[in-house]
């Protein structure tokens, strides 16, 4: 199972749309509402062999409303 987050900039007044729609993309496991120059942050959970770069473009980049995208992909979670 691979974990990224991916921070998302929203057009102006529609973060909430976005979060009520990325909730629904499967493998989105959470939504934050952020401050600073991101207003969401994702946190999604992949099989193995899932393509990142292909479900950061096909399902989250195409929601309505997103404006820009930054994925981190984490390596080992601790605790």
């Amino acid at each position: 199972m691979q974990t990224i987050f991916i921070q998302v900039k929203c057009e102006l007044g529609k973060a909430y749309v976005v979060a009520d729609e990325a909730i629904d993309v499967e493998g989105v496991s959470e939504v934050y509402s952020t401050s600073g120059n991101y207003d969401l942050m994702m946190k999604c959970y992949l099989q193995d062999e899932e393509d990142i770069g292909h479900f950061v473009n096909e399902s989250i980049q195409t929601l309505p409303g997103v404006r820009d995208t930054f994925t981190l992909i984490t390596f080992k979670a601790f605790g």
